[in-house]
């Protein structure tokens, strides 16, 4: 029999790190969960080591599809294969033993449950400010339970990151997105939400489901009984061109598809501004977006 569930791993040059999420994956599910790992055409020996497996599903795609181009591949084969429940999880992440049930049953029997994500936490060590914690707190540092739209600027943020857990989030609670990071729909939602929009590429995707999700009548929900650690950017690294150029083209991207008329018209002028005073790949993104060159778009 089919298992109901499946989860797609995106795989871009993090060679050991997929291997890991693979694994901690295959201890959470067992044989009631189908591992797919998409490929977006790695270099660094991870065609090899997935070829190799015999406990996963194997794509390779020709080109890098990104992060929107990627996962779509692989939710489309769930879709084609009658898979139920369909989730995403980020390559560069180990998952807790019994990170699967809760988000199925949240779905399973809360049928106005659009997306649903787990509590995400850093990665021991892998923390944005290491030295603040305790080696006792390592571990227990929260990355995401939900996310924060900030509408008037158009920001959106991680709820809860940088915090010790507590236990101050332990309550499933809805939330203004779900993190790409790892998130979770029934095979309806995603054929109702129509996946993600690919001209994003990365960043601002899921911001942009979840309100897809939302436009539909239905809430997205953090699941805190469901936990994973996060070693954080292992494709793409933190900061620099890369983080200028999707940030600021999909920030225009989102709000002017979402926001308020006000918040369009602030960004409007923010972006003339970054035009003129912007580094290098800021000033690329705002070109692209009024080109309305996306996906890949300009970048290198």
């Amino acid at each position: 029999m089919r298992p109901k569930t499946a989860f797609v791993v995106l795989s871009y040059n993090t060679k050991k790190l997929t291997s890991q999420c693979i694994d901690s994956l295959k201890i959470a599910g067992g044989n009631n969960l189908k591992i797919i790992v998409v490929d977006n055409n790695s270099s660094d020996g991870s065609q090899e080591m997935l070829k190799s497996r015999k406990d996963i599903e194997y794509f390779l795609l020709k080109n890098n599809l990104g992060f929107t181009g990627g996962n779509n591949y692989g939710i489309r084969h769930c879709l084609k294969k009658g898979h139920k429940f369909i989730g995403i999880i980020n390559s560069d992440t180990i998952v807790d033993k019994d990170f699967l049930q809760p988000l199925v049953n949240q779905l399973k029997f809360n049928p106005d449950t659009g997306l649903v994500g787990p509590k995400i936490y850093f990665y021991p060590g892998k923390e944005y400010h290491r030295n603040r914690y305790k080696s006792s707190e390592k571990g227990k540092v929260i990355w995401s339970v939900g996310g924060n739209i900030d509408w008037d600027n158009v920001y959106a943020s991680n709820r809860g990151i940088d915090e010790v857990d507590h236990g101050q989030y332990d309550k499933i609670t809805e939330t203004d997105f779900v993190s790409g990071c790892c998130l979770a729909a029934t095979s309806d939602t995603w054929k109702k939400i129509n996946l993600f929009d690919e001209r994003y590429y990365l960043y601002y995707e899921d911001a942009d489901l979840s309100q897809k999700s939302k436009k539909i009548g239905l809430k997205n929900v953090c699941v805190p009984q469901s936990k994973i650690w996060h070693i954080n950017a292992g494709s793409s690294k933190v900061g620099g061109g890369l983080h200028d150029y999707f940030i600021t083209r999909n920030r225009l991207l989102f709000g002017i598809k979402w926001a308020s008329s006000r918040a369009k018209l602030s960004l409007i002028k923010e972006s003339f501004k970054l035009l003129l005073k912007g580094r290098q790949f800021q000033k690329k993104a705002i070109k692209d977006f009024y080109l309305l060159n996306f996906g890949k778009g300009s970048w290198k």
